[in-house]
């Protein structure tokens, strides 16, 4: 179902009879895209490393950029003579801008935050930004992305007490701000995101009146920043309790494999991380069984593929021997071990997706957890979090 004017639609194609999981296909202005997704991250309009033809090559649907960091570089009115970001970085597939808030929190000995906005200050040349609702989504309206965040009040998930439901109740203020803000909405679809910090009555107030809105889709945001995974999946399933069934749910900044199967399974759609890229950048490569650091001299002369399994071209090409030459000396290990990185989470979220519309997504996980730990060794707080839908590991 879509929004009234969205330039969004939902299909879901089939639920998981056994827990929260579903798959869908979402339908944006610049692609269609199954979920659940993993969009991997391209700060500055490049994913380091990689060109959009082989983000094209891995069947890679949807990207993100960075809300605040393309406003300074090389911001809103150059993109806007170029006739957006997609046309700027040749990408013809969606694209997702986050609201620049994260940055409160990444950058917060250089940020004051007032009712107003955040004002910071440049950690490139000292210069000074306010960051307002309405400024957010004037250089996001420039951006042009498919899917545009709010600018939400964003604490750290470690921060406790009253400023946690003031930057909440803020959240939802700056939400009808970006609304009445956004000038694009037959093209570009604003989320906004659910705030509350590790308050469960927090969240579901938040959720609550959020759905208030006609908007086409929601983020589930403020977490995966240093809290305790208990906590975390806690606020997770009750974030995606109180959203609608219709519409996207965003599970914003979380990559680890072992994360996306859990939140896939407690009722998220979409995901985001830097871990990927970043890890393939200091050797590391993603596999079944977790990771391999390429830089150890075990490699050195391990002539096999990182996965021989793996269908992307640094598998198909390249031995781990090259892969432990190259690593962190070369910089086109950064561009064959991304490759690899964003074809694993391509490929698990495609396999999960397969999986719910098979109607064995318990199983996919089952096996999922026992490659990843054959000693059955699995996170305490992974087990409860499944067995809240159903699924008890063996």
């Amino acid at each position: 179902m879509a929004a009234k004017h969205s330039a969004l639609s939902l299909k879901i194609l089939a639920e998981c009879p056994v827990t929260k999981a579903r798959a869908c296909e979402m339908k944006l202005p610049h692609a269609l895209v199954k979920t659940p997704v993993f969009m991997p991250v391209g700060t500055q309009g490049s994913l380091k490393g990689l060109v959009p033809d082989q983000l094209r090559d891995l069947d890679c649907r949807i990207i993100l950029g960075n809300t605040y960091h393309l406003g300074h570089r090389p911001g809103p009115e150059l993109l806007e003579k170029a006739g957006g970001l997609h046309s700027f970085m040749k990408w013809d597939r969606a694209l997702l801008t986050d609201s620049g808030g994260f940055q409160m929190v990444s950058l917060l000995k250089l940020a004051e935050i007032t009712e107003e906005g955040v004002k910071f200050q440049s950690p490139h040349d000292g210069s000074e930004m306010l960051l307002t609702p309405e400024h957010s989504i004037e250089i996001q309206n420039a951006i042009g992305a498919d899917i545009i965040m709010q600018l939400d009040d964003v604490v750290s998930s470690t921060v406790s007490g009253p400023r946690v439901e003031e930057a909440m109740h803020r959240t939802i203020r700056w939400l009808d701000r970006c609304i009445t803000a956004h000038k694009r909405p037959h093209d570009q679809n604003i989320f906004p995101i659910v705030q509350g910090g590790l308050d469960e009555n927090l969240r579901r107030q938040c959720a609550k009146e959020l759905i208030k809105r006609d908007v086409p889709g929601f983020a589930i945001g403020g977490l995966s920043g240093g809290e305790s995974k208990e906590h975390f999946w806690r606020m997770v399933t009750v974030s995606t309790d109180e959203l609608p069934n219709s519409k996207p749910r965003y599970l914003m900044g979380v990559g680890f494999a072992v994360d996306l199967v859990v939140c896939v399974a407690l009722g998220c759609d979409m995901f985001d991380c830097v871990f990927p890229t970043r890890t393939a950048r200091f050797g590391c490569a993603l596999v079944r069984t977790g990771q391999l650091n390429l830089k150890t001299k075990l490699f050195a002369k391990d002539f096999r593929p990182i996965d021989g399994d793996c269908k992307c071209s640094t598998c198909a090409k390249y031995t781990r021997a090259y892969l432990h030459t190259v690593a962190t000396n070369e910089t086109v290990a950064c561009t064959l071990l991304t490759v690899h990185n964003v074809a694993y989470q391509m490929s698990l979220m495609l396999a999960m997706h397969t999986s719910i519309i098979e109607q064995r997504f318990p199983e996919c996980v089952q096996k999922f957890f026992e490659d990843m730990f054959p000693e059955k060794n699995y996170p305490d707080w992974a087990v409860k979090a499944l067995a809240s839908v159903n699924i008890v590991l063996k």
